[in-house]
């Protein structure tokens, strides 16, 4: 059976308000934006790509887990699940398939409890704090992994 060609995209809580929430942290370019950013990177690589964003860890913990079926890669931010999510990061090692983690800010300028990702070491990809460009990069950088 040939491998999946698609990607899942994961945003979590409080990436909705992309565009509107504390755009001198996060820019003004919305969750749509990105979701079209990621969509046009996998795309130019033959990929296609399923996108969810929610403010509810048990949703994206179902996605993570449905990806396992059809998924080659997963580019997640967790938002501030990635400083308090045991199980998010569990969802991400059990379902065994190559994790890009982005994150819009440079999360290690910022408060002290952002400093530590639950989600760092089951990624392989990580781009911190190049805005929403930084999805792209993490796209390119996940997909080159799937391609060695």
């Amino acid at each position: 059976m040939p491998s999946p060609r698609r990607l899942l995209l994961v945003n979590g809580p409080n990436l909705n308000l992309l565009g509107v929430r504390e755009p001198e942290v996060y820019g003004t370019e919305t969750l749509a934006d990105v979701e079209s950013l990621v969509q046009r990177t996998a795309a130019d690589a033959g990929y296609e790509l399923r996108a969810v964003q929610s403010n509810h860890e048990g949703v994206l913990i179902d996605a993570i887990h449905a990806a396992r079926t059809d998924c080659a890669g997963i580019i997640i931010n967790p938002g501030g699940l990635t400083h308090t999510s045991v199980v998010l990061r569990d969802a991400l090692a059990g379902v065994a398939l190559p994790v890009a983690e982005v994150h819009i800010s440079d999360v290690m300028a910022r408060e002290p409890f952002r400093h530590h990702s639950y989600v760092a070491d089951v990624a392989v990809v990580h781009v911190i704090g190049r805005g929403v460009a930084g999805y792209g990069e993490a796209t390119r950088a996940l997909l080159a992994t799937l391609d060695d």
